[in-house]
């Protein structure tokens, strides 16, 4: 009796819609182990991103607005006292009177094995890192491992994480992976673990929570009504509460709420200042040019597909704040204020091709929009601060820092020290730093020392010509020049017979 020839296993055939190979074939390992692309990616986000973080501390290019007050308040907190950060001008200044973000309790443990700087960006660096893994599993989930590294690379190197990484510490980085997994959970329909997920957000910046209420309309919409508007509603008054009564209470100057006048742009009372506000948000959320450079920015990498997505409401009150403040940092793409945007924009990138997808669209349209978005990260990645990771001067500590750092090593442990603002990180680790040339109180010097750069002078938060003003004020009131290496100089405090 004749047998038969084994059949050979068909092969498993990609599910109708699923995108082609857009990096180029995938190994089998990934194939197999799909887990490994994001985490993997997390893993080599981290390093790179500690790396460059640490290494522009190392090159004098941190600064003490924000790595230092915040370096001075984590501090504060693993001693036992409110967050105080004296350069922010007094030394018993709560930064819960500036913006209301007790999240950072959570670095307190870290500060207990290792009291320094770069502790804070080695924890940025992991915050910011591992929102890769929520992303990019949903992106596999829907779309397959193709689609999986397309977002994986295109959130790990997005201009946003890059402008943070490239810019100190800031406490936003905590919203960056609650947000991703709120999303991936949103998408999933695990309405309660996206709530879950969301709800921390209050604890990081006072101004979150209106984009928890976005998350909470938005479970009230596809999920339980309930527990959907009750977030929102919550999320609205933990905001306000925050903002009229929290920090008010925890000011010590006495100024209330300080960003008032920053986002409505004037000082007349709150009320009146929206109103007028108001009327005007048509122009004021897009011009000037920088704000629309910025939306477009944010678009591009997703090939504007996150405008089909409702996810990208979440962006929304983070946006509208921005752009209609008066304080034109806000309205570009520097610094750390597009970080939490990242994740919010490259989900709605993967909620809307999930959603084409199960509305029929090609395989080819799928393939060239993951191509688009590819081009357009790739691209941008030599436009921002990850350009550095590349460039062999980074990883080298410059002859002027290594000089700053001799200078300051000078400095006692425990003196109260007044230093410019690119030379108050290297000092907020062992000392009591105030910001030159406001410290404590402008006019009134009273710190044991003053390190500052006489050759170059700071350009914040005054003019060079102001700087040097200060400096012969220092001098008259009785501070003398003990050291100087490279144009630095230390001044020490003598006082008077």
């Amino acid at each position: 009796m004749a047998v038969a020839p084994p059949v050979a296993p068909a092969r498993r055939v990609p599910p109708a819609g699923s995108p082609a190979i857009v990096l180029g074939r995938v190994g089998p390992v990934l194939r197999r182990r799909p887990t490994l692309l994001w985490w993997g990616t997390a893993g080599a986000c981290f390093l790179l991103y500690a790396a460059l973080s640490v290494s522009r501390q190392e090159n004098l290019l941190s600064s003490g607005y924000d790595l230092g007050i915040f370096d001075q308040a984590v501090r504060s907190y693993a001693d036992g006292h409110l967050p105080y950060a004296a350069l922010k001008g007094s030394a018993h200044y709560s930064v819960l009177g500036d913006h209301f973000s007790p999240i950072l309790l959570l670095l307190v443990p870290f500060y207990w094995v290792c009291r320094s700087a770069d502790t804070l960006l080695v924890a940025q660096a992991f915050l910011l890192a591992v929102a890769v893994v929520p992303l990019a599993r949903w992106a596999h989930r829907e779309l397959g491992i193709e689609a999986a590294a397309v977002v994986a690379f295109g959130y790990g190197s997005s201009w946003g994480i890059a402008s943070a990484v490239g810019f100190d510490f800031h406490e936003v980085c905590f919203a960056v992976p609650l947000l991703a997994f709120s999303v991936e959970a949103l998408a999933a329909g695990r309405w309660r673990a996206a709530v879950l997920w969301a709800l921390p957000l209050v604890l990081v910046k006072e101004d979150l929570g209106a984009t928890l209420a976005v998350i909470g309309l938005l479970v009230a919409w596809g999920g339980p009504r309930l527990l959907g508007l009750a977030t929102a509603v919550f999320g609205l008054c933990a905001s306000a509460v925050e903002v009229l009564v929290l920090i008010p209470m925890a000011d010590t100057s006495g100024a209330g709420y300080a960003y008032w006048a920053k986002s409505a742009g004037v000082t007349t009372p709150v009320h009146y200042s929206l109103v007028h506000r108001l009327e005007a948000i048509p122009y004021h959320l897009f011009f000037p040019h920088a704000k629309l450079e910025t939306l477009i920015a944010l678009l591009a990498p997703t090939a504007f597909l996150a405008l089909r997505s409702r996810l990208a409401l979440i962006a929304v009150p983070t946006l509208i704040w921005r752009f209609e403040s008066w304080t034109g940092a806000y309205w570009g793409t520097s610094f750390h204020y597009s970080a939490d945007l990242m994740p919010i924009v490259f989900a709605a990138l993967i909620d809307a091709l999930a959603a084409g997808r199960r509305r029929g669209w090609s395989a080819r349209s799928i393939r060239v929009a993951l191509a688009v978005s590819l081009a357009v990260s790739g691209f941008m990645v030599s436009r921002h601060a990850f350009s550095a990771l590349m460039d062999g001067s980074t990883w080298q500590v410059s002859a002027q820092a290594t000089a700053a750092r001799r200078i300051a090593s000078l400095v006692p442990d425990g003196a109260t020290v007044a230093a410019d603002n690119q030379l108050a990180p290297q000092l907020t680790d062992r000392t009591t730093v105030f910001l030159f040339p406001n410290y404590p109180d402008p006019g009134l010097p009273t710190a044991q020392y003053l390190i500052a750069d006489p050759a170059d002078p700071a350009t914040w938060p005054d003019r060079p010509s102001v700087y040097e003003r200060d400096l012969a004020l220092a001098r008259a009131h009785g501070y003398r020049r003990i050291a100087s290496d490279d144009g630095y100089i230390l001044l020490e405090l003598t006082p008077h017979q």
